[in-house]
């Protein structure tokens, strides 16, 4: 068994070694990583990023918006939470479970004299509150199991970070389940920090699997997982344009006027767009709106440039660039 105690704190880069671990690293039968991201929200492998997001908020603060190669829901990442990964080469069965792979944290908790339980499917608890969430991947006979714990996370970042829009949006994505939530370390005895508490994990580990040796990547495996870093998990193809098709409805109310959009989305492009409202413009045929945003990029950005390079100020009288792309897409 190796261990690799991650100095990163950049989300995509993290989650590239994480998967170069899991893929790459066979020869070893079982993995135990410790890492630390900045300010980030983690999509599960299936959902529809802007589902999950408030993503105005996300933009205004610099959170980084990264999506994972396992199920399960969104969670929120900060420098004063702890994730820890585990690697093995396992079989489904009985045995085969999340609690399992979250003992090493319960028996952690246990020697700092808090008793956190597991429930539910995949949730660790202190006196009913979650303070992790965990999710697993699978890939022939091999499990990457992955955890999340609440250390002392600014929380009221958590909650606005994570809050759904108000859009009505369809798809068959998967959704997050929102919980109530906790840090840990309000509930220690003795305060530590969120470094110290990592060691804590560490040593236990290492008290564990006594075998267990650091592991430290080559530069060619560090090039390799730049590679994997800047091709996908650095990617808006990855991050939003693998969420699944979805139709969004947006009601917007400006001083010129109220705006209703209709966009069916896939691959986290439009591909048709239809407005409705209480607007004036002097051409009141908007297909040559609706053309100019078919294929267009599902982010502000986008759809900023797709309207500046016409005339919309003809379609829509009295709105402003913002305004109008405020109207079609949130953030």
């Amino acid at each position: 068994m190796i261990y690799i105690v991650n100095r990163s704190t950049k989300p995509d880069y993290n989650i590239a070694l994480e998967e170069y671990c899991f893929k790459k690293l066979l020869h070893h039968d079982k993995v135990f990583i410790l890492w630390i991201n900045e300010p980030a929200i983690i999509v599960g492998r299936h959902q529809n990023t802007i589902e999950e997001i408030n993503a105005e908020f996300v933009r205004e603060n610099g959170i980084h918006v990264v999506r994972r190669i396992s199920g399960g829901g969104a969670v929120y990442h900060d420098l004063n939470n702890l994730n820890y990964t585990i690697i093995s080469n396992e079989s489904k069965g009985v045995d085969f479970d999340f609690k399992t792979f979250s003992m090493p944290v319960i028996d952690t908790l246990s020697d700092l004299g808090v008793n956190a339980e597991f429930t539910g499917r995949n949730d660790l608890v202190i006196d009913g509150k979650k303070i992790c969430g965990n999710a697993q991947a699978y890939i022939k006979g091999r499990v990457m199991h992955h955890g999340c714990l609440l250390f002392n996370t600014d929380l009221s970042v958590l909650s606005k970070a994570l809050e759904a829009p108000k859009d009505k949006i369809e798809s068959k994505s998967t959704k997050s389940v929102r919980s109530v939530v906790d840090n840990i370390l309000p509930n220690l005895p003795v305060k530590i920090t969120v470094a110290e508490f990592s060691e804590k994990l560490l040593d236990h580990m290492k008290a564990k699997f006594p075998e267990m040796k650091k592991y430290e990547f080559s530069e060619d495996e560090l090039f390799e997982i730049e590679g994997i870093r800047a091709s996908k998990f650095g990617s808006w193809e990855w991050n939003y344009g693998y969420s699944p098709k979805f139709n969004i409805e947006r009601n917007t109310r400006f001083s010129a006027g109220k705006i209703q959009v209709f966009v069916d989305v896939k691959n986290a492009m439009i591909q048709d767009i239809k407005f409705y409202g209480t607007f004036f413009g002097n051409n009141s045929d908007l297909s040559a709106v609706e053309d100019a945003l078919k294929g267009v990029k599902y982010q502000p950005n986008s759809v900023r440039e797709a309207l500046a390079a016409i005339e919309y100020s003809n379609y829509f009288a009295g709105f402003t660039l913002n305004e109008l792309t405020q109207a079609i897409v949130e953030g």
